[in-house]
């Protein structure tokens, strides 16, 4: 189909169960990503544990597996997750407050509230449109961040609250955020609903993400193993991938993952030309993103 949003939001090969039974179109074959297909192709798949920060051979999260693991575990650099980070009252508070703004309908069968700069990845054009700020509730995990060793020096430039539904059938493709504007660590406040973060290894050319432009110390692609880890996303937690994991491997949470209502908060910052003093436009967006409404 075109490029032309549908009424349910979606647009070219991304769509929703709504899109697909409308127009008769095909869905994202995420039964490829199973622990029994991936087998077949000689790919392991392993779950991250965030009680001992390794990642076991397995495909479902069960924290009570956690310390009698079966299998050989094998470190996944990249990943930190606090569980916990916002207390169940903070949750109900937080979910009403951001009931209270209007949703949009995105792609994939979910629903978004956008606050950051205006981006065009392809033609590299950063403008501040019409973001003038986050709303005032977000100070309280603004300022929580702050005590995380990994993220003191975190300045949010973007600030993209996320509803995916399972009556909708909503899913994220496999994708590498981008890496022109956004920084190295991508950050997600999970409020409400468990869901999974399935990563693969990434087996393309720099030019798709602007990978060119990291300039971080990476491992040899030969040297990263061709596997699947899933990592857990528990509601209420603060989930960041960050260095081999950000750059090297492709995320995507599944359309079967989705059990129940999911809403996140997905939180990006400047990668480094950004937040130098003498470049104008990522002065202005981060004088935008400093204010509260």
């Amino acid at each position: 189909m075109s490029g032309k949003p549908r009424p349910c939001g979606c647009k070219g090969y991304r769509s929703c169960l709504l899109c697909e039974k409308e127009f008769n179109l095909l869905p994202f074959k995420d039964d490829s990503f199973t622990a029994e297909s991936l087998e077949e192709k000689g790919i392991q798949s392993y779950v991250f544990c965030p009680a001992c920060n390794l990642a076991w051979p397995g495909w479902d999260f069960d924290p009570t597996h956690h310390p009698n693991h079966c299998g050989e575990p094998i470190e996944f650099p990249g990943i930190y997750i606090q569980q916990d980070f916002f207390s169940e009252e903070e949750m109900v508070k937080l979910m009403s407050s951001f009931d209270s703004i209007p949703w949009e309908y995105s792609v994939s069968g979910r629903r978004k509230q956008n606050f950051g700069p205006k981006t065009n990845f392809k033609k590299r054009k950063l403008q501040l449109g019409s973001f003038k700020g986050v709303p005032s509730f977000s100070q309280l995990f603004h300022d929580r961040i702050e005590s995380v060793p990994l993220l003191k020096d975190y300045r949010t430039i973007e600030q993209c609250s996320l509803e995916y539904d399972p009556e909708r059938g909503a899913s994220i493709e496999p994708h590498i955020d981008d890496c022109w504007v956004w920084g190295e660590r991508i950050v997600t406040l999970n409020l409400a609903g468990d869901s999974v973060l399935t990563m693969t290894k990434y087996h393309g050319g720099v030019e798709k993400y602007n990978l060119q432009d990291v300039d971080l110390e990476l491992p040899k692609t030969e040297d990263i193993p061709d596997i699947c880890v899933r990592i857990p996303q528990p509601a209420r937690s603060l989930v960041m991938i960050y260095g081999s994991a950000r750059y090297q491997w492709l995320h995507c949470v599944l359309r079967r993952d989705i059990k129940e209502r999911r809403v996140c908060i997905a939180l990006r910052e400047f990668t480094k030309q950004f937040l130098n003093p003498n470049h104008l436009m990522g002065q202005i967006v981060l004088q935008a993103a400093s204010n509260y409404f």
